[in-house]
């Protein structure tokens, strides 16, 4: 499977941005697909994740505030961020794996990466 994402960019603080991550040339869909975000300076850690049931898990320091879904039809991942902090300031990626059904956000999982898109969030 192939991961082309689009999206991400600077807003300021509690603004919202939206990440798309199309996946291509897959056999069979992936069971899980992933945004992970890795700040300058730190490891890599799972955002949110959604497996082919559509079950969904995110990490705490977003919870209520990004929205992970995905389109089959469309075959394409989205990530909704609202009221972003600088914290939140990283290159996520979108990845994805065929490892487990469950979205444990664990980053070793994952083994397709797109290409990683810059999200800035300014005080």
């Amino acid at each position: 499977v192939q991961l082309v994402e689009s999206g991400g960019g600077s807003v300021q603080a509690g603004g919202s941005l939206s990440l798309s991550c199309a996946y291509v040339g897959y056999t069979n869909r992936p069971y899980c697909m992933g945004r992970l975000a890795q700040a300058s300076g730190e490891d890599r850690e799972g955002v949110a994740g959604i497996n082919m049931n559509s079950g969904i898990n995110y990490v705490d320091s977003v919870k209520g505030r990004f929205t992970i879904t995905k389109d089959n039809a469309k075959n394409t991942l989205y990530l909704k961020m609202n009221e972003l902090k600088p914290e939140d300031t990283a290159m996520y990626y979108c990845a994805a794996h065929y490892l487990r059904d469950r979205c444990l956000l664990w980053t070793n999982d994952f083994n397709y990466w797109g290409q990683g898109t810059l999200v800035t969030v300014s005080p």
